[in-house]
């Protein structure tokens, strides 16, 4: 029994260990965002002025709607796309899904400086300058195959043949493939697309090679910031401690939410 609750507290302590390390930095930045402060390690006196800071800056509310704008449309047209790419290489042949397959990972493994360098060399070629459409086929590159990834497992864990039964019953492709296959997959649909907005939200190379002119999002807006390194940066950066909590907070509330459902039907199946 001792021998037990030893192992038991000491997985119990790798986890936090390991949680704590993870959430650490996050927790710091939420902490110091309730402070009148702009240096980490200093004191001060319980404050929102962040906050005030955040949503009174018209710059820094207008780069948050273009970076969310950015992310969404990147999010929703990779996970069509990514989506369509899973079903076609899954009802392939062998050969032409290995080939598939292993051309839409390409942007996965290969590092991301060289994809941005490509998308910039392949626009410079065809005569394309940087605008909001090069921008977006640029993230679409980098968030698509990841929402193959998330959809491909799904595609396998279904029972191929509902739908062949579908079409036997008189059902038509596009039909069966809407009403049937296209709900076995739904989780994995939701899981791309979530993967792909925080990919959007996250990059900064391919945005920086492919973005137009005086277009900034937070990952180049606070990159900027850092490399002037005047007395405006330490005010202007202090607040996105408060955006980085807040960001922080509704992932943790749609994390729960997102479980909730499934924890219900635990309980009630106990």
């Amino acid at each position: 029994m001792n021998k037990q609750l030893v192992i038991k507290c000491l997985k119990a302590g790798f986890i936090g260990l390991i949680l704590l390390l993870l959430y650490a930095p996050i927790l710091l930045l939420a902490v110091y965002s309730f402070f009148s402060t702009d240096i980490i390690g200093t004191t001060g006196s319980f404050s929102l002025e962040h906050y005030t800071k955040l949503f009174g800056d018209p710059v820094i509310l207008e780069m948050i709607g273009n970076t969310l704008l950015l992310a969404f449309l990147a999010a929703l047209l990779s996970t069509v796309l990514g989506t369509l790419g899973a079903l076609g290489m899954f009802y392939c042949k062998k050969r032409t899904k290995a080939l598939l397959h292993g051309a839409s990972q390409i942007p996965v493994i290969n590092a991301e400086i060289v994809t941005a360098l490509a998308l910039a060399i392949t626009f410079v070629a065809v005569g394309i300058g940087k605008s909001y459409f090069t921008m977006l086929i640029g993230h679409m590159v980098i968030c698509t195959p990841f929402v193959v990834l998330s959809v491909i497992p799904k595609l396998k864990q279904m029972d191929g043949s509902l739908y062949e039964a579908a079409l036997d019953l008189g059902a038509s492709p596009f039909k069966a493939l809407w009403k049937v296959v296209l709900p076995q997959i739904i989780p994995g649909v939701i899981s791309g697309f979530m993967l792909a907005i925080t990919l959007s939200l996250d990059d900064y190379i391919v945005t920086v090679y492919t973005r137009p002119n005086g277009f900034e999002t937070i990952s180049t807006y606070v990159f900027n910031a850092t490399m002037r390194g005047n007395a405006h940066t330490a005010e202007t950066l202090s607040s996105f401690w408060a955006l980085t909590t807040i960001i922080f907070l509704v992932i943790v509330l749609f994390v729960v939410l997102s479980n909730l459902p499934a924890l219900r039907k635990k309980e009630a199946k106990q």
